[in-house]
């Protein structure tokens, strides 16, 4: 299996409580997330969301979709989201949460290995073109969301 670990941060102009609304409810990104292309939840999870099991189905750039399930394994409020996933790519996501003055600071950490023979086969030579869909796909996020919000997302 191929490996992989992407780290993205969003600084964005708005307060950490309204950014947390949007990103603690995964149902409602494929609202402003244009390559989300559905959610399904499978299990709605405890008081907090600790346990829900949700399906997603991405399409980046590239001509192809990505599906897994994501267990959310850990929350914090208006701090972290962490979630374990399985399916097309296995590991971790993890959205960690700060305010820094007048923005919000929400980085994402997504260490995964692949799990299609055709993407473990084309590893070697296609990483780098999988990397790139990743960081498109979190710029349309950033993006997205900064027009849901009506602010500006930087993204480093």
């Amino acid at each position: 299996m191929a490996e992989y670990q992407f780290v993205t941060t969003w600084r964005i102009k708005a307060p950490l409580q309204t950014v947390w609304e949007v990103l603690y409810h995964p149902d409602i990104w494929p609202s402003w997330w244009k390559n989300l292309l559905q959610v399904v939840e499978i299990v709605k999870g405890n008081e907090l969301g600790i346990g829900a099991l949700h399906h997603y189905t991405w399409q980046g750039v590239l001509p192809y979709r990505i599906t897994f399930d994501m267990h959310i394994v850990n929350i914090v409020p208006l701090q972290l989201l962490e979630g374990q996933a399985s399916g097309e790519v296995e590991g971790v996501g993890q959205w960690l949460l700060s305010s820094d003055g007048v923005y919000t600071l929400a980085r994402y950490t997504w260490h995964v290995r692949t799990t299609t023979l055709w993407m473990n086969c084309l590893a070697p030579l296609a990483a780098p073109l999988f990397r790139w869909n990743h960081d498109a796909v979190m710029r349309a996020g950033a993006k997205g969301l900064a027009q849901r919000l009506g602010t500006s997302v930087e993204m480093s």
